[in-house]
């Protein structure tokens, strides 16, 4: 196995304003509370100072079609909130945004499209050159990854990545629309793997008993994650992707604070940092990326008495800290 497993925290930020209708209005309030948290805490700005403090690197995915709206302004508070606190910035689309845009993002698009695997290659390939645009406009550098938004890519998506020199993507969900995305026909990855010019560096997912589940901060227990890290690790995994969100250790509709997952967060942070020697938290610039492994490898599975240790902590979650 090998010696150190790289581990990618990713984050995917993004506001929305809990509905189409009346978004100008909604906008400032919805950037507070999804950017800062409802009071001003817990948002972003926590995560990324606790990932600092535990000496841990961020991927954050950012989404930036929002400003074609809004405008850069409140893009380029995101991005400096990223890059002042160490952490990186790469490209994250949701195509909902481009129905929205004041000036059109593309002609003749009327209506919403949530995927961007719903949009033709060329089409693909501007969105993914207009929000590389409006990033380095916010002040990031070019971006050299990617997420699709709600993981809905496919195989034009590769091809527009690298038609805009983006050679890394991490779009590939295989609880999702992975299998279903024509990248690697009948193989589900789990692993990084090479497609054509562009590296594939999927979601972490594994078996729970009752299906094929992520990792993400939000969806998995403390138990489940420690248990898999060790188990990636044991089982020669080249890379272990974790999901969060700009505003993960929030509520539904960032309203209010859930304790349980800002706990887990803690509890991760700090197990990382004292077996750094074993789990290296690390992002895409100043270093080698991941290989694939040189052999096939067996894939994370969690017992199912964890599963349902987490099933009911959830439930407690929903009744204690969602009704708030």
């Amino acid at each position: 196995m090998p010696l150190v497993l790289d581990v990618f925290f990713t984050v995917d930020v993004e506001v929305w304003c809990d509905g189409w209708q009346d978004i100008d209005r909604k906008f400032p309030d919805a950037f507070r509370r999804y950017i800062y948290g409802p009071s001003g805490e817990f948002g972003l700005p926590f995560q990324l100072r606790v990932l600092s403090d535990h000496g841990l690197k961020a991927v954050c995915f950012v989404e930036p079609l929002f400003a074609a709206r809004f405008g850069i302004g409140p893009l380029a508070e995101i991005v400096r909130l990223v890059e002042e606190a160490g952490h990186e910035t790469h490209l994250h689309l949701h195509t909902e945004w481009v129905d929205e845009a004041r000036v059109a993002l593309l002609p003749r698009i009327r209506g919403k499209r949530q995927f961007l695997h719903q949009f033709d290659l060329a089409e693909q390939a501007q969105l993914i050159a207009k929000g590389a645009e409006c990033l380095q406009q916010a002040g990031a550098a070019k971006p050299i990854a990617f997420r699709a938004g709600s993981f809905g890519f496919n195989r034009d998506t590769i091809r527009a990545l690298a038609h805009n020199g983006i050679l890394v993507d991490s779009s590939y969900n295989g609880s999702t629309f992975g299998l279903s995305s024509g990248v690697c026909e009948g193989e589900l990855l789990d692993q990084p793997k090479r497609i054509d010019e562009v590296l594939e560096l999927p979601m972490s997912v594994f078996e729970d008993g009752r299906g094929l589940r992520h990792v993400q901060l939000t969806a998995c227990s403390w138990l489940e994650l420690e248990h898999l890290l060790w188990q990636g690790l044991e089982f020669g995994h080249r890379s272990f992707v974790i999901l969060s969100h700009g505003a993960e250790l929030l509520t539904p509709g960032a309203r209010a604070v859930d304790p349980t997952v800002v706990k887990r967060f803690r509890r991760l942070c700090g197990f990382l940092q004292r077996n750094s020697g074993s789990f290296r938290v690390r992002g895409f610039r100043n270093g080698e990326l991941p290989l694939a492994p040189v052999a096939p490898v067996r894939r994370l599975h969690s017992p199912i008495w964890r599963t349902a240790l987490r099933m009911a902590e959830q439930g407690w979650r929903r009744r204690h800290a969602w009704t708030r």
